[in-house]
């Protein structure tokens, strides 16, 4: 099934082979100093970085770690979202949900989209797969609706956690030293939304969208 993909017109011809986890570990290192410590990134220089970078040291380099151990929901370990399905809900349908996150918002909006279903990103089937990008860009529109803010950022990381969740956050209009992918390093460092003000934010965002995609909006 697929055919040798060693032979001229297949897709995988004249490739190598992917690089093992080891093989990219040797060259890394190679890359460090004496410590194991790589240089500072040129990102380092920019004047969205939040930190000054003369101070600034890299954790030496930890060899890989094979077979990686399981995250929250693979194996025997729990996965907490389908042990606690209506947990910091905001908003949901038959098939997802829009949380807010376990910890305090700093921003002037945060939430994870998740499948109800215990799904990962490679898991979603073409219906979800649709249903995501059509929920992402109606929250999008929420969040830039209802709130004062200059962007709304979309990540999916997942290393913790074998139950997709999608990661929006917003930065604050004018705010443009907090612009881009360093928007989560500041967001560790601002102090908390008041708390009746951070409910007011996800519940018209939540609220909005409901409007717009139906569902369910939870109870305030």
């Amino acid at each position: 099934m697929g055919g040798d993909l060693s032979q001229p017109g297949s897709p995988a011809y004249g490739r190598e082979m992917p690089e093992s986890p080891e093989d990219f570990y040797a060259r890394a290192r190679a890359a460090a100093d004496e410590h194991g410590r790589l240089p500072v990134p040129d990102q380092a220089m920019w004047e969205i970085f939040p930190f000054e970078h003369e101070r600034l040291v890299a954790k030496p380099l930890e060899a890989p770690v094979l077979p990686e151990p399981p995250r929250e929901g693979e194996g025997d370990r729990e996965c907490g979202r389908c042990a606690h399905p209506d947990q910091g809900v905001l908003w949901s349908d038959d098939r997802w949900l829009l949380a807010r996150l376990p910890q305090p918002l700093r921003l002037p909006f945060a939430a994870m989209l998740m499948p109800r279903a215990h799904l990962d990103l490679g898991d979603l089937d073409d219906r979800h797969a649709a249903e995501m990008g059509q929920l992402i860009v109606r929250i999008d529109r929420a969040v830039r609706a209802r709130l004062d803010v200059g962007r709304v950022h979309v990540n999916k990381w997942g290393d913790g956690g074998a139950h997709l969740h999608v990661v929006l956050v917003a930065r604050p209009a004018g705010l443009r030293q907090l612009r881009g992918s360093c928007l989560t390093l500041w967001e560790e460092m601002l102090p908390p939304v008041p708390a009746q003000l951070a409910a007011e934010n996800l519940y018209a965002v939540a609220a909005t969208l409901a409007a717009e995609h139906g569902g369910q909006l939870a109870t305030r």
